[in-house]
């Protein structure tokens, strides 16, 4: 994104907060005409003192008075300014991550297959503080500087126009300076904000993964990835803040050259009493005035880069295209549970197919049985008819009605899904179960919950039911895995998904599941994802995958009748060889 088009689009969010960003400006403008009306209360403060050899004590009260009044009220309006800003600054950076969190949910899988989880989850969180940071600081100094430029100018003029046309034509080199240093270092806190998210991800990855990573004495190799991830990070971060911080010291030197014409022409023009010693006075504070707000400026760039950097890699994520809307579609009316694929060709990776011209056919109320060797497209054929992914050729419909053609919600309210992968929300045991049935009542969750065998080790915990659980909870996989189950159960779908829904539970509660499951699945249309051929000799049909194909189907005993690849894959598991 280009930097101009980023800053349109940041002030355009800004832009949001109108009225806080306009009072902003008002105090702005306030609190800068009290600062700079001090330099001229106290230079005829010293022309009072100066007069004739003698102190005007009626004529200095004055502008000491103006001067303590001046102080306060700006004193005041900094601190409401500071308010506001935050403000702003907040309320900015909640809309934009708002924003970013509900793209997040419109995203097809496909982006998040694609995307490691750390980079996204450091652009919703340090990216977003970066950002607010920045901005924070921009809107302190920057607007407060710019105004006071201009306003300096203008006192500037009206005690000498001459002087003040000196200074005008030297401030150009200072802005060049630093707008030349501010366009060298855009590009390198974008690549530091893009090291950062990566190695966020490799921190995620390593901390979800440490059993594995210290069950495979992987923990040299992972710090040696650390180790390079984080020279990457150093050496980008030191070049950005070198680069940014030649701004200030240059313009502080082009200011102090100012700051020095200032001072010799207006001693000039005081010997030459052009203006008197107080105007001349007034003149050196308003020169300082002046050439602050550039040093202030320059110092705010480096922020502002590395906010308008953080800033860029949030849009882009708001900017992914979502997913095909389905706003204006039907919902699925109450399916009966045919399911069709016809001709479905499909692949994650456009240069090699998965699956290619797939058709099957069930009647509702069947249990369908899908085994193969791993990676020939089981878990491929669940993805595409929950519509995670849509089929590349070929359609797949419900009761004839083709499911692109109607919302993904009230397809996928049809479907109960218990996969291999187990995931627990960080809240209450009834809160999980109720996952998708809000609002059930408490018998009903704790008739799914004996259902699913899951009451028993339910009630052994510390609170039984309002026990609150998580990600890292002492919870087994097993037990995780019959909250999962005991949540299809609450639902009662016309239509069941189970992907290895009891591998991490053991035999004998295996058993009892299969028994639960069986009652879960009459009268509904089942697909059963299995490795295990034992838990599907019961199918009504086994659909056998080979490299994206159906290689074999029917039931149990005609596929070892034909002796063919299924018959092997049996007895791989279950005689000697």
């Amino acid at each position: 994104m280009k930097p101009r088009t980023l800053i349109r689009r940041t002030i355009a969010e800004i832009g949001r907060n109108r009225f806080l960003f306009v009072l902003s400006l008002l105090f702005s403008l306030c609190s800068v005409i009290f600062a700079l009306s001090i330099p001229v209360l106290a230079g005829q403060a010293i022309d009072a003192i100066r007069e004739n050899g003698t102190v005007d004590f009626a004529g200095l009260k004055t502008p000491l008075i103006r001067i303590v009044i001046c102080a306060v009220c700006g004193g005041i309006l900094q601190w409401g300014i500071g308010v506001l800003n935050n403000r702003i600054a907040y309320h900015t950076v909640k809309n934009i991550r708002n924003k970013a969190f509900i793209r997040l949910q419109q995203l097809p899988i496909s982006y998040l297959d694609s995307h490691a989880y750390g980079d996204i989850v450091s652009r919703m969180i340090s990216d977003a503080e970066q950002l607010s940071d920045g901005l924070i600081l921009g809107f302190s100094q920057l607007f407060t500087g710019l105004i006071t430029i201009v306003i300096t100018l203008l006192f500037m003029v009206g005690v000498s126009p001459a002087i003040a046309a000196a200074v005008v034509i030297l401030t150009p080199l200072s802005l060049f300076t630093a707008r030349y240093i501010a366009g060298q270092t855009y590009d390198l806190f974008r690549r530091q904000s893009e090291t950062r998210g990566e190695q966020t991800a490799l921190i995620n990855e390593m901390i979800g993964n440490q059993k594995t990573v210290q069950a495979f004495s992987y923990e040299e190799k992972a710090l040696e990835r650390f180790d390079e991830s984080n020279r990457r990070l150093n050496k980008v971060s030191l070049k950005a803040v070198f680069f940014s911080s030649l701004t200030n010291p240059t313009t502080r030197f082009i200011n102090n050259v100012i700051y020095a014409v200032v001072g010799l022409m207006g001693a000039l023009f005081a010997l030459s009493d052009h203006i008197t010693v107080g105007m001349f006075v007034s003149f050196l504070a308003y020169s300082t005035q002046y050439t602050k707000p550039f040093n202030e400026i320059s110092s705010v760039i480096t922020e502002l880069q590395n906010a308008f950097a953080c800033a860029a890699r949030l849009f882009e994520l708001i900017d992914e295209p979502a997913q095909s809307s389905d706003r204006d579609l039907p919902e699925l009316p109450p399916a009966q549970g045919e399911i069709a694929f016809r001709g479905v060709t499909f692949s994650y990776d456009k240069t090699h197919r998965l699956i290619e011209n797939f058709a099957f056919h069930t009647s509702p109320g069947k249990k369908i049985a899908i085994v193969g060797p791993t990676g020939c497209g089981k878990t491929t054929l669940i993805n595409l008819l929950m519509r995670f992914y849509d089929p590349d050729v070929g359609e797949i419909t419900v009761d004839g009605t083709p499911i692109t053609g109607v919302t993904r919600q009230s397809l996928r309210g049809q479907i109960g899904m218990v996969l291999q992968e187990t995931w627990i929300l960080h809240g209450t045991v009834r809160e999980n179960i109720a996952f998708g049935n809000p609002n059930a009542t408490e018998n009903e969750i704790i008739e799914a919950a004996k259902a699913a065998w899951a009451h028993e080790f339910i009630m052994r915990l510390e609170n039984g039911y309002d026990t609150v659980i998580g990600e890292n909870d002492s919870l087994s996989e097993g037990e995780r895995q019959l909250l999962c189950i005991a949540r299809v159960m609450l639902r009662k779908p016309p239509m069941l998904i189970l992907d290895e829904a009891t591998s991490s539970i053991d035999t004998r509660t295996e058993q009892k599941v299969q028994a639960a499951f069986m009652r879960l699945m009459e009268g509904k249309t089942s697909l059963v994802v299995a490795h295990r051929l034992s838990t599907v000799q019961d199918a009504d049909m086994i659909l056998v995958l080979k490299d994206g194909r159906v290689a074999e189907q029917g039931t149990h005993a005609q596929l070892l009748a034909k002796n063919g690849f299924y018959t092997a894959l049996y007895k791989s598991q279950f005689a000697p060889d």
